[in-house]
């Protein structure tokens, strides 16, 4: 079998991850000081995992409506009310997925034809442009900068929206950057999408975990801006949830119905168990995400302090849980310092370029991890930098 002829040729030119590349040979360093993955180490709070238990031994194990159950979606309107003032239907405007990540795959395949240009402000997630080129849509990359704050700006978004421009991708709080955009912002973007036929899709992932003067803002909330947005969110960073892959997608009711089509074809329906969860979550567990949010500012300050002090010049994240240090002294690229590291100090971090052309230079270390933890890998990267002679001189 020529099964170079067989596959796909969008599917055999996307790109591996090149988060889970170095978190793959960080496994097999059983002294090696992971910083590569976004996965938070709480652990889920006990309210969630008691209603789970709950229910298994209930045996309340059968699939459930397809666009999720009935009461799940009730409470992530109310939730999107309470905390975003976004007000959607439950009957016809909410989706259920298996993680954040299907709701974004089944929003692109459910507006973007072969042709169309997807817009995808960068570094971003990974995932956006292989999705975009799976349905034969075309990535239309903008570099973001760290002079703006690593923020989309609106003269930028101009200049790249074109007669086939179907969907702005809008990923903030920005993975991997920690990048906001505040009401200015968005209000400034929203402008220049007024009299267009441009999509949006709000990655909001990281909604809970903001550390401005100011909660995260959906753009979904400006007027005139919920009829072309669909909403992403999930539980797996809010609330330590990562395992129950448990996300939603919420927007208007004809987008969301095409999608609920989708989703009935390639997934039926989400983890029963993960659904009886997250609806503990959202009733009973506020106090838990300002907790953890807490502990990730605390960590999240003395990284940057840590960082900026050794020379690898860090723009302060203000959502999220990364870190984003230049390494652009050290003459390397950033695949090189992150696998000299990895190889010398045993210290996984994840290359810029990962996250898309512009995010060479920069490498992404996240804090979802303990401050005795980030303390030791700091002390390794300290010494990595002087023996190299890369140490800031004071």
């Amino acid at each position: 079998m020529d099964y170079d002829q067989i596959l796909a040729p969008a599917a055999k030119a996307m790109r591996p991850s090149g988060i889970r590349k170095f978190f793959d040979l960080a496994a097999d360093m059983p002294e090696c000081i992971s910083l590569g993955v976004g996965e938070p180490d709480f652990k889920t709070p006990w309210a969630i995992r008691d209603a789970a238990i709950r229910t298994l031994q209930q045996g309340r194990t059968r699939y459930t409506a397809n666009a999720g159950m009935k009461e799940l979606r009730v409470e992530i309107c109310n939730y999107l009310a309470r905390r975003f003032g976004l007000h959607y239907s439950p009957d016809d405007q909410v989706l259920v997925t298996v993680g954040g990540s299907e709701a974004i795959d089944m929003a692109i395949r459910a507006m973007v034809q072969p042709g169309d240009e997807v817009i995808i402000p960068e570094p971003c997630f990974v995932c956006y442009e292989p999705i975009t080129s799976l349905t034969g849509g075309v990535p239309v990359h903008i570099a973001t900068r760290p002079e703006d704050q690593f923020r989309l700006k609106p003269e930028q978004l101009k200049n790249a929206i074109t007669p086939r421009t179907k969907l702005l991708i809008l990923p903030y709080p920005n993975n991997p950057t920690g990048a906001v955009m505040e009401r200015e912002d968005l209000e400034a973007i929203a402008e220049v999408l007024r009299g267009t036929d441009v999509m949006v899709l709000s990655d909001e992932i990281y909604s809970e975990l903001t550390y401005g003067r100011q909660r995260h803002i959906s753009i979904a909330s400006l007027p005139g801006m919920a009829e072309r947005t669909i909403v992403v969110n999930g539980f797996s960073k809010s609330y330590a949830m990562t395992g129950w892959r448990l996300g939603y997608a919420a927007g208007p009711a004809p987008v969301l119905k095409v999608m609920t089509k989708i989703h009935q074809s390639c997934i039926m329906s989400a983890p029963t168990t993960s659904q009886y969860a997250a609806i503990v979550a959202l009733q009973q567990c506020d106090d838990q995400i300002v907790k953890m949010r807490d502990e990730y500012n605390r960590r999240r300050r003395f990284l940057v302090k840590a960082l900026n002090e050794m020379g690898l010049d860090c723009f302060t994240p203000l959502g999220a849980f990364y870190v984003f240090p230049s390494i652009q002294r050290t003459g390397l690229t950033s695949a090189q310092f992150c696998e000299q590291l990895l190889q010398e100090k045993h210290v996984a971090i994840v290359p810029g370029d990962a996250f898309g052309a512009s995010g060479e230079g920069y490498a992404r270390i996240s804090y979802a991890y303990s401050v005795e933890y980030l303390e030791t890998a700091i002390k390794r990267i300290r010494a990595f930098l002087k023996e190299h002679g890369w140490l800031k001189q004071d």
